[in-house]
């Protein structure tokens, strides 16, 4: 009996070292490495730079009154397209009593002038028409008559203008705001029963409304320094309005700033850029923020690769071709134009070739 177990507790030894050992043999064992695969592939590759900024009219008109006074009535509201000369406002004049009084003490000056002249005149033109003077010291009196009657016209047209904001001798009037060119009211910063200021060359005056064509617009961002050498006028963008999603529109690089700003520690400048072809289907409104990737170069269909496949050595680049299986040869390729994440192939690779992706290991 003694016998039996012992042969049980050597036999159970043995398996139980057997087995430590064969386990400790297959955990040292390493497993066969697998490298993933990649294609090369037909792309247009872009080399570009990213800039942010906004979209607006290229051209944008302030419409200020040219007196002031209280704003009586707006026919108009933002959002309106208008033409030029269509009504946007009227003014009421609110009369300042000292140009009032100016105006009616220059009237009176000007009248009684104007009656002494009339007077000397036909006294005068009895003298000529009796043959008493000259036609020479005539005209002297006619011309001083005919001075005087226009000083006196221009001091009635004054204080017609002083209290009703209108002209004898003109049709238009300055209590009528009128819209300048054709396009959209973008803003009217105003209401009705406000007070405005006219426009002058001491004062800038209150703007009533904001008018701007839609169908002429521009993209303007900024550019930092050390991209801005790298961009010529004509330049093709590719621009994305965060506004509207999915979508993206084309546009032509037409101004690059000679000066740079300081933004926050960084000098940028400024740049700006026409679109087109951008239709109907989205309303496209002033002050939209977008970014724009500016197209420095391009390469249309031709065969390009992961840029991370390459293995760079001093001046040369290398992949490692596909034999079979996880069978690899390392050949040199001669390398073209990259976005930083796919590049261009000019010779080494062809269409669909199998490559080893580096890094990536199963």
């Amino acid at each position: 009996m003694k016998n039996i177990i012992l042969l049980v507790c050597i036999c159970l030894f043995v398996a139980l070292a057997g087995g430590t050992t064969f386990y400790l043999y297959r955990k040292e064992q390493k497993p066969p490495i697998t490298y993933q695969l990649d294609s090369s592939f037909v792309a247009t590759i872009y080399k570009k730079t990213l800039t942010t900024g906004a979209i607006e009219p290229r051209k944008e008109v302030f419409i200020k009154p040219q007196i002031s006074g209280i704003l009586q009535k707006l026919y108009k509201k933002a959002g309106d397209q208008v033409k030029a000369g269509e009504t946007i406002a009227i003014i009421k004049i609110v009369p300042n009593m000292q140009r009032i009084n100016d105006a009616e003490t220059s009237l009176k000056t000007t009248t009684i002038n104007f009656d002494i002249a009339k007077a000397e005149f036909n006294r005068q033109k009895a003298l000529y028409d009796d043959k008493v003077i000259s036609q020479f010291d005539f005209i002297k009196f006619e011309q001083d008559f005919k001075l005087k009657q226009e000083q006196l016209e221009a001091a009635k047209n004054n204080l017609q203008l002083v209290m009703k904001g209108s002209s004898r001798r003109i049709s238009n009037s300055n209590t009528i705001v009128k819209a300048t060119i054709e396009g959209m009211l973008l803003d009217i910063p105003v209401k009705e029963g406000g007070m405005l200021i006219e426009s002058n060359n001491f004062n800038e005056g209150t703007t009533i409304a904001t008018i701007a064509n839609m169908n002429d617009i521009v993209f303007k961002g900024k550019v930092v320094e050390s991209e801005v050498g790298k961009l010529k006028v004509g330049l093709p963008l590719l621009l994305e309005i965060g506004a509207i999603a999915n979508e993206k529109y084309m546009a032509t690089l037409e101004f690059i700033s000679s000066k740079g700003i300081d933004d926050k520690g960084t000098i940028k400048f400024e740049v700006k850029a026409g679109l087109k072809n951008f239709g109907t289907k989205y309303q496209i409104r002033s002050g939209y923020s977008a970014s724009a990737d500016i197209i420095l170069d391009q390469r249309d269909s031709v065969l390009a690769i992961r840029e991370k496949n390459i293995e760079f050595t001093k001046d040369s680049a290398f992949v490692y071709l596909q034999k079979s299986g996880q069978d690899f040869v390392k050949i040199p390729v001669k390398l073209g134009l990259s976005d930083d994440i796919n590049i261009e192939v000019l010779s080494g690779l062809k269409v669909g070739d199998k490559i080893k992706v580096l890094d990536n290991k199963k």
